[in-house]
């Protein structure tokens, strides 16, 4: 029924399939990728607002995950239970409560700011400062106009310069925010992992002189590789579908930098009735999330060992000898 409804004229009121409501092939699909409008505009910032958020969210949220997995999964670490729930409880904590709560750490006069200004940083107005992190940066050294080529060209109504803006200082909390209550999800889906991996290729690793850097890149990570794709697709997904924060904590704003497709076709649906654009909106959400999906799937594949590897498996350096020594 969505998928009818963007490419239709329905208004929101009685049955999609009535009479009165007709097909209007891509129109809806066309007025927010080359209307040229606010309607393209809008959805060309929520494109570029959340691709920042994705690029900045899965990478740290992953690796955070992964790194409290393994300090909490070491039988040196006394209290473990206790650390795996402490990581944890953000996770089960009501989005809408966390957020409120963000609102008044990441205030002008709130505690972030109170601990930056002990080091003698004046921090931003967190939420309603629109330029993007990037940008501060580079005015800071006296960069504030980009080159003509990125400022005069762009692509969805939104130029290149500002597609490199980089997250607005509200965005960077919301980030901030994401990882602080995600990490403890993905985290308990490493552990179950390096829980159920054999010790044997360790003692193996052990005994021909790897270290402990060399165990974890060369056996335990690969053999996490099927847990590292389900995290990293979880955690695309729910960095696409991102929402509630924003609803909760800025509307979309501040001059819409935090707005996202997912919030964008709420608004064009319930708030603006244009239930076509909200629809159009969604399914193009859905084919982004299968392709960046596929693509982190083809980058996480299974590849086939060189037909050199097979011939020489053995480590390259065993009890500090030479390479050329091993091979022989």
């Amino acid at each position: 029924m969505a998928l009818w409804v963007s490419f239709s004229d329905w208004g929101g009121r009685g049955s999609p399939f009535a009479a009165g409501v007709h097909f209007v092939g891509l129109k809806n699909y066309e007025t927010i990728t080359r209307g040229g409008g606010l309607a393209e505009q809008n959805f060309g910032q929520s494109l570029r607002n959340n691709l920042w958020y994705v690029i900045l969210v899965v990478p740290i949220q992953t690796t955070i995950a992964l790194v409290l997995a393994s300090l909490v999964n070491s039988q040196r670490l006394k209290g473990r239970g206790f650390f795996r729930t402490a990581f944890y409880f953000p996770s089960v904590t009501s989005s809408v409560a966390i957020t409120v709560l963000w609102l008044f750490l990441f205030n002008t006069t709130g505690a972030v700011n109170k601990v930056l200004s002990w080091v003698g940083i004046h921090g931003p107005n967190w939420f309603n400062e629109p330029q993007g992190v990037l940008h501060a940066i580079l005015g800071a050294f006296g960069a504030t106009n980009g080159p003509g080529a990125l400022v005069n060209h762009g692509f969805l109504g939104v130029s290149w310069w500002d597609w490199l803006a980089g997250p607005s200082w509200a965005m960077s909390a919301l980030i901030l925010l994401a990882v602080f209550t995600t990490s403890g999800t993905f985290m308990l889906l490493f552990l179950a992992a390096l829980q159920n991996l054999s010790g044997d290729l360790q003692e193996a690793a052990m005994v021909d002189g790897a270290n402990a850097w060399e165990r974890f890149t060369r056996i335990t990570l690969p053999q996490l590789r099927p847990t590292l794709f389900t995290v990293v697709t979880l955690g695309l997904i729910g960095c696409w579908q991102v929402f509630d924060q924003v609803y909760v904590a800025t509307d979309g704003g501040p001059d819409g930098t935090t707005l996202t497709p997912a919030f964008l076709s709420y608004q064009a649906s319930f708030i603006n009735q244009d239930w076509g654009q909200g629809a159009a909106i969604a399914f193009i959400l859905f084919v982004i999330i299968v392709v960046f999906t596929l693509i982190q799937r083809w980058v996480l594949r299974e590849r086939a060992v060189s037909k050199r590897r097979r011939l020489n498996p053995v480590p390259a350096k065993v009890a500090g000898l030479p390479v050329g020594e091993v091979e022989r």
